[in-house]
């Protein structure tokens, strides 16, 4: 299913006379200095501001980046232009209430030439059924792109027909995929890869799906308790950070919960999450396993985080294919892409053995391991997650 659509409509609010004119900024404007290049702030009649990033510098660049924000201060367009005056490439936030229902992408004209929708309604295809059945997974990420017909077999979907899990990030029932934090006009997307990982390897267990919240991380109780609600016995969180004091709440949750088994990733620093702790991971739940990245012989990759106390179990994950939030088959690697490796393997034996409670969930992923040729895990690695060996 396209994710874009087409509208040539004309840009409001910005045209190419005022784009040249705001690249005509005087130098008293400068507000930083940096090999990023040199920024430029104008502050319009009408109180939008315009924020201008000229590379390597204004005197003599090469490519200006404006962003202009709306007058609550919110961003609004984002333009990539050459010299002296040349629109490279458009993007303006379609907003609806307070949240961004669209990315429009303009051309050179400021014509818009596709559509990203950010939170778009949930469509069962034809032959999509709902499941009456409460859904082993859930996966806790930056959401997925839901409409993607290779997604829609294995989403759990209430008896209404609408996806179970929620976007506790926006506080609403379409966790989307989206990360915006870093640029609202350019979000990152993870969700989706992580999960193409998981569904193909989870042999059609469903999932539900949650937008983790990002902004306020204690809210993880509530999606915890929602998981739980659900019947949900297995979540896969490929996230994590070195922050202690933005995962406390989540781990009083976790830990109360001790019929929920949680798969976390070990992180990509390089680092032993012993000495220097990523979290979730350096918790050391009982009802939690951490899983890192290794090669297909078992050796560490060079960016995965190891721990002889805090990482359990390693497997193959460094060439995996993944179909990304537009469809895109792809191949990427990383602890993110171990993580769900392992949930699936986990989910697939408590499907055979569904009286198994966390600790027999975990014996089991523990008699599926083998001596790493390292010492960089709690228990070993597991060269083929795949295998139903052991069921």
């Amino acid at each position: 299913m396209l994710l874009l659509t087409y509208n040539p409509a004309l840009a409001t609010s910005v045209d190419r006379n005022q784009l040249c004119d705001w690249l005509q900024v005087s130098s008293s404007a400068i507000q930083s200095k940096s090999n990023r290049g040199e920024i430029y702030k104008t502050i319009l009649n009408d109180a939008r501001v315009v924020m201008i990033n000229f590379k390597p510098k204004k005197d003599d660049w090469r490519v200006a980046i404006i962003n202009l924000t709306n007058q609550e201060g919110e961003d609004e367009f984002h333009f990539r232009m050459l010299p002296p005056c040349i629109i490279v490439e458009g993007r303006q936030l379609i907003r609806k209430g307070t949240g961004v229902e669209a990315i429009s992408i303009l051309d050179s004209n400021l014509e818009e030439r596709a559509r990203e929708p950010q939170n778009p309604p949930f469509i069962i295809e034809d032959h999509i059924s709902v499941f009456a059945e409460p859904p082993l997974l859930a996966l806790v990420d930056t959401g997925v792109n839901y409409l993607l017909p290779e997604f829609q077999d294995s989403i759990a979907i209430g008896s209404d027909g609408d996806l179970l899990g929620y976007d506790f990030w926006d506080d609403d029932p379409l966790p989307f995929d989206k990360d915006p934090r870093r640029n609202p006009f350019f979000p990152l997307h993870h969700g989706s890869t992580v999960f193409s990982v998981m569904d193909r390897e989870a042999d059609g267990i469903k999932t539900a799906l949650y937008r983790f919240p990002a902004m306020n991380l204690c809210r993880f109780k509530a999606l915890i308790e929602h998981a739980a609600g659900l019947g949900v016995r297995i979540i896969n969180m490929s996230m994590g950070s070195k922050d202690l004091k933005e995962w406390e709440c989540f781990y009083k949750v976790a830990q109360s919960h001790t019929k929920l088994l949680f798969v976390v990733s070990a992180g990509n620093d390089g680092i032993s999450i012993d000495k220097d702790p990523i979290y979730p991971a350096s918790f050391g739940l009982p009802n939690m396993v951490v899983v890192t990245s290794s090669d297909v012989f078992g050796r560490l990759a060079s960016e995965s985080n190891y721990g002889v106390k805090n990482v359990d179990f390693a497997v193959p994950a460094e060439q995996v294919e993944v179909i990304n939030h537009r469809g895109v088959r792809n191949t990427t690697g990383g602890t993110s892409y171990a993580a769900p490796r392992v949930t699936a393997l986990a989910a697939r034996f408590l499907r055979h053995r569904p009286n198994s409670n966390v600790e027999t969930i975990i014996n089991f992923l523990k008699s599926r391991s083998i001596p790493s040729p390292e010492a960089t895990t709690r228990y070993g690695w597991i060269p083929d997650p795949t295998d139903n060996y052991g069921f």
